[in-house]
């Protein structure tokens, strides 16, 4: 069987894009579907179009949208490379920046010249996230001098607006109605801030489980990722994924751990010399129970919101008083925008770059009941 696959780069990460269409129609074949063409559970995914890391083991689901004012609706998939889960309980924000583009090539938003604003609304937070892409000659620009810590070269930039991103998973902002937990770990006592904007992410100082909070992603002992898996496994029950048993398997993408700290010089994984002044605060994050090699866009998005809110452990570490917010991680610093009205977030705005890679078809070991599309 052969389903036509478009495969993007979306900010840090990588992902199959796929219309709603081309999907099977029994959705209770989605999950073993795009494990398929991904080739998982593998570790390699030598038997798909995977690429052995979480950052790019992702889909999108596309269709165009009937919604008031919506262009596009979007579903990610976060597809597990050594087990048998597709998840779909959170968002990408990176693969979120290629969704613009992709509607505009697809012919689902018309293209309009010099900048084509797609509204998309995210199926997993049932939320809308607003994408400015530029345009040139008809067809999305993909050139530009807009370059992202991870990603090599520059690009066209595209910017990406979250608006009343609060509760996009659980429903509420702080899903334990606390602003600071405190849970029960073999190392003691230990404070975190589960905080939902845009992605759940679970929020730990550094030195509270031994870190500094510089650390580079190979820096990672299985020992130190152990724990804080058995810590964001905890924090998972009280979100009511998973118990805490099973959350690594049945919920590994949400909540995120997020390890916070204060502003520091460092080396980054290019090395380049980061300094104290140029950040607000250090941020690593895990990703399906790996370092995160850069920064998730939800993660970059929750932070900022976190900054701004009062009697949470960010409040110890961040006092942020200024419309840009700088975030630094393995791969370098990552600024957000935030617009303010009365007060209030009324969006954050980050800005990416993102491109076609391949597009063509991807042959399935079975056919889902796509008798249209034999080879």
């Amino acid at each position: 069987m052969k389903v036509p696959v478009v495969v993007m780069r979306g900010g840090t990460s990588k992902g199959v894009f796929l219309h709603f269409e081309d999907m099977p129609a029994d959705q209770s074949l989605w999950d073993e579907f795009l494990l398929d063409i991904m080739g998982s559970p593998d570790h390699r995914q030598i038997d798909g179009l995977g690429g052995a890391d979480s950052l790019t083991s992702k889909a999108a689901i596309i269709k165009k949208s009937e919604l008031e004012e919506i262009d596009v609706e979007y579903t990610f998939a976060q597809i597990s490379i050594e087990d048998q889960l597709v998840d779909f309980q959170g968002n990408c924000g990176n693969i979120s920046s290629a969704v613009g583009p992709f509607a505009i090539e697809q012919g689902f938003v018309p293209a309009t010249e010099p900048i084509t604003t797609v509204r998309i609304f995210n199926t997993n937070t049932q939320k809308v996230i607003i994408a400015e892409v530029e345009v040139e000659k008809g067809h999305v620009k993909t050139d530009g001098m807009c370059s992202i810590p991870g990603v090599p070269g520059t690009g066209s930039p595209i910017y990406l607006s979250f608006t009343k991103a609060e509760g996009a998973v659980t429903g509420k902002l702080f899903p334990t109605g606390n602003t600071i937990d405190v849970i029960q770990t073999p190392r003691g006592p230990l404070n975190v801030s589960i905080i939902d904007v845009a992605n759940p992410l679970v929020f730990v100082k550094a030195n509270d489980v031994g870190l500094i909070g510089s650390e580079m992603p190979h820096e990672f002992t299985q020992e130190k990722l152990n724990e804080l898996e058995e810590i964001r496994s905890i924090t998972a029950e009280m979100c009511q994924f998973a118990t805490k048993g099973d959350a690594t398997k049945k919920s590994p993408a949400v909540p995120k751990m997020t390890i916070i700290a204060p502003a520091m010089d460092y080396i980054d994984a290019s090395g380049v010399e980061r300094k104290a002044s140029d950040m607000e605060c250090t941020i690593r994050m895990m990703s399906m129970q790996k370092p995160h090699q850069t920064l998730a866009i939800t993660g970059a998005i929750c932070t900022t919101a976190g900054a701004f809110l009062k009697d949470t452990i960010l409040s110890d570490i961040v006092s942020i008083d200024q419309e840009v917010f700088r975030i630094a991680h393995p791969a370098g610093i990552m600024q957000t925008k935030v617009d303010l009205i009365a007060g209030q977030i009324s969006s954050i705005k980050v800005v990416r770059t993102a491109r076609r890679i391949l597009e063509g078809f991807v042959y399935t070991k079975k056919s889902y009941g796509f008798s249209y599309m034999l080879a």
